[in-house]
C-alpha cells in the first residue's frame, strides 16, 4: 500500500475492499480510536463564522461525528453501511443519518458549511467526490480530510504495523488529491496515543480491511504473529494497559 492517501486501488478494487465495512459496526466502534480535538480546531480556524451545518462523509460509527456533536453543530452523517450508521444513531440521536457515498450525496445544493471525510477519502473517487461535495457546500465552505495513522516513526510501532498489515501510512510527500473546485489543501499533525491492552490491539487488527477480507488461514497467521510480538517479543502482560502512538493528519481546503 503506497503512501498516497491509504491504499491505491482502481475503482473496482476500491469498491470490493470497502465492502469489508458494511457490517460489524459494533466491533468497529469498540476498537477503533477516536480523533483529537485539535483536528477539528484546525478546520474551524479556516472560517469559524461559516460553521453551522456539517456533513460527516464516510462517518462509520461516528468516531469523528462525536467531535462535531460536542460543539452542537447541525450534523448529517453519511455512510454506505446502514449497520455502521445504526451504531452512530444510537450514540448520537441528534445527528441525521443517510445511507450514501461521497460521489452521490442526497443533499440540497449549498446546504453545508463543513464537510469532513475521516479515514475514508482513500475509499472515494477523489475528483467525483470533490465535485459532489463542492455542490453541497456553501460558498467558502470547508472540506476536511482526516487520517489516523500509527506513528511508525517509532521502530516497535513500525514493526507492529507491518504485522497488522496496517499499510495506510502516508509518505512524507503525501498530499491528498482534491478537485479544482477547492483550494490547495494544507496539513496539520497531532501526535497522541490510544490506551489499549495487548488483547485490544489484536482486536484492532481484526477491524482492518486486510483482516476482514482474508481467509481463515491468513487470519490465524496474523493473530499468531501479533500474539508472539506483543507477549513474547515485547514482553507485555495480558490485560496490561499500553499506549499505542498515533499521528492524526488533518488536511483542510476551501471551496473556491
Amino acid at each position: 500500500m503506497a503512501g498516497t492517501g491509504g491504499p491505491v486501488f482502481d475503482a473496482q478494487r476500491r469498491q470490493q475492499m470497502a465492502t469489508a465495512f458494511l457490517e460489524g459496526g459494533d466491533h468497529y466502534h469498540k476498537v477503533r480510536p477516536g480523533y483529537p480535538a485539535e483536528s477539528l480546531d484546525w478546520l474551524e480556524e479556516l472560517s469559524p463564522r461559516l460553521i453551522h451545518d456539517a456533513v460527516d462523509i464516510g462517518a462509520g460509527t461516528g468516531k469523528y461525528t462525536q467531535l462535531l456533536a460536542q460543539r452542537n453543530w447541525n450534523i448529517t452523517a453519511v455512510d454506505p453501511s446502514a449497520d455502521m450508521l445504526a451504531q452512530l444513531a444510537a450514540d448520537l440521536p441528534q445527528a441525521t443519518t443517510k445511507v450514501g457515498a461521497a460521489e452521490h450525496l442526497e443533499l440540497p445544493d449549498e446546504s453545508m458549511d463543513l464537510a469532513v471525510v475521516a479515514q475514508a477519502w482513500h475509499w472515494c473517487d477523489p475528483l467525483a467526490s470533490s465535485t459532489e461535495i463542492a455542490r453541497v457546500l456553501r460558498p467558502g465552505g470547508v472540506l476536511g480530510l482526516v487520517w489516523n495513522q500509527l506513528d511508525i516513526g517509532l521502530p516497535w510501532v513500525h514493526r507492529l504495523a507491518r504485522i497488522m498489515h496496517a499499510g495506510d501510512v502516508h509518505k512524507p510527500d503525501f498530499r491528498p488529491t482534491v478537485g479544482p473546485e477547492f483550494t490547495a489543501a494544507d496539513p496539520h499533525h497531532t501526535h497522541w496515543a490510544q490506551l489499549l491492552t495487548p488483547e485490544g490491539i489484536m482486536e484492532l487488527a481484526k477491524s482492518r480491511s486486510y483482516y476482514l477480507k482474508a481467509n481463515e488461514q491468513i487470519r490465524t497467521k496474523v493473530m499468531t504473529n501479533l500474539s508472539w510480538y506483543l507477549f513474547e517479543h515485547l514482553g507485555h502482560a495480558p490485560g496490561e494497559t499500553m499506549e499505542l502512538p498515533y499521528t492524526s493528519q488533518t488536511w483542510r481546503t476551501q471551496k473556491r
